[in-house]
């Protein structure tokens, strides 16, 4: 239910401590990701188990968006948050017990992404919705960049802790930690509080996830910068999945669990870097021109980690990938959190996450069989593109063809820029939009209330 809003001053205390929370959390399950994803590499030998583990994962959030954006703005964010923590913490206990026992296989696997991510989806739209109301204005695109530093953290310490306790502990060992590390964040959510906005009166009677969704999409359809922004991170989304999820495959056919461990370390390393700089800065005032520039950066990345079978030219693609993608994230995230009023951004976030996510699961349902029986077979010795131009630049044997789709997405994400940049409506959406959250009136500062029951992240 509704619960009233505070008149609390904003500060940053009650976010850092849920970010604290979530980052002992995050490290927890990026141990479990990547252990996991060495055990089915080791299991399959198939790039596409890896796409369909990823697929499953992505689908909850786009079909449940609706119903997670109505619960965001009507009911208490703080304790959707909180219930879906403890829902992740029981499904990484469920397979912990099925491989306890022997039971785990690909499929288990499959059905454990899809619920564990039907949780995540509740608890990322309630947080997403709460940043307003827990920071000032003048501090987003900060709080973003901090958002964004936490999951940089954890791409940089969880590869090469995973690769050491993965061959110490093995799979149970680490997702025996999984689970512990999900109480720190749901602590974290017992001693905060976060005010919940007021309905307005059309909105406030009782909840409809179809009507919401309705008004969500019909905010975003009459505001045309918005629309077009949805739909270039949809278009940028598909290139880079459409690769990217394909790393494990691209490094493990020709290299080791611990080399694989280095590519994402030197990727976590340059998403802390430039969550770092967010944070401390914030993100340059012409968001939309960060935005075009920082994935045009983006997309010269992932081209040059696919372009040879070398861990060094990997691991420099990856980092100059995922260094200016914290600006990306934090410049989208800001607009939206100043174009949107409080009391609708669960519900138009909602519809965002659909935009941004949309395409995602067509890229990685045919990213894997394309990789498998298509792009692969063309780029090993004897294969149609051998000895061709590709051949010479990318090399051929194992992994060469996912490096080729790389090159692929590279291009399709420039051309996404460039139909993107071209429309006068995203260029302009920061001026041709009022912002609709205004600088809060200066407060008296008095100790915020604990103990009371009530309530992170892609480039969107």
């Amino acid at each position: 239910m509704q619960s009233s809003s505070s008149s609390s001053p904003k500060n940053m205390k009650a976010f850092i401590t849920i970010l604290i929370g979530e980052l002992i959390s995050m490290l927890g399950s990026g141990l479990t990701g990547f252990a996991m994803g060495v055990w089915i590499f080791e299991k399959t030998g198939q790039a596409t188990p890896f796409a369909i583990t990823v697929l499953f994962a992505s689908l909850p959030p786009i079909l449940l968006a609706p119903f997670a954006g109505s619960l965001a703005d009507r009911w208490n964010r703080r304790l959707i948050m909180i219930i879906a923590d403890t829902g992740s913490a029981l499904t990484t206990l469920a397979a912990l017990i099925l491989l306890i026992n022997g039971d785990l296989n690909v499929w288990a696997i499959y059905i454990i992404a899809g619920v564990g991510s039907a949780f995540g989806a509740f608890q990322e739209t309630a947080f997403q919705a709460s940043v307003v109301m827990l920071v000032e204005k003048k501090d987003l695109a900060r709080a973003n960049g901090m958002a964004q530093t936490i999951q940089a953290v954890s791409m940089l310490v969880t590869p090469v802790l995973a690769g050491v306790l993965f061959g110490v502990i093995g799979l149970r060992g680490v997702m025996t930690i999984d689970f512990i590390t999900f109480f720190a964040a749901i602590a974290a959510l017992l001693i905060v509080r976060i005010p919940q906005p007021k309905l307005k009166e059309e909105t406030a009677g009782k909840a409809n996830a179809w009507e919401d969704t309705k008004l969500g999409w019909n905010f975003i359809r009459t505001r045309a910068g918005l629309l077009g922004l949805g739909i270039f991170f949809m278009l940028v989304n598909f290139m880079l999945n459409f690769s990217a999820v394909l790393t494990g495959p691209l490094v493990l056919s020709t290299h080791n669990a611990a080399m694989l461990g280095t590519v994402q370390m030197f990727g976590g390393v340059g998403m802390l870097l430039g969550s770092l700089a967010v944070s401390t800065f914030g993100a340059p005032k012409k968001r939309v021109l960060t935005m075009f520039t920082v994935i045009f950066i983006s997309s010269l990345g992932l081209g040059l980690a696919g372009l040879r079978d070398s861990i060094i030219t990997m691991s420099i693609g990856f980092f100059i990938m995922m260094l200016v993608i914290p600006f990306a994230s934090a410049s989208s995230q800001a607009i939206f959190q100043v174009k949107v009023p409080a009391d609708m951004q669960g519900r138009v976030f909602a519809i965002r996450t659909i935009f941004a996510r949309l395409m995602m699961p067509v890229a990685f349902l045919i990213s894997g069989p394309l990789a498998d029986k298509v792009f692969e077979p063309l780029m090993m010795e004897g294969g149609s593109l051998a000895q061709s131009f590709l051949g010479q630049l990318l090399g051929v044997g194992p992994g060469r063809g996912i490096g080729f789709m790389y090159l692929i997405g590279m291009v399709g994400m420039l051309f996404a820029i460039l139909i993107s940049f071209a429309n006068p409506r995203i260029r302009n959406v920061e001026t041709e939009l009022p912002d609709v959250i205004e600088e809060p009136e200066e407060a008296p500062q008095k100790p915020e209330p604990h103990g009371e029951p009530i309530p992170v992240m892609v480039a969107d």
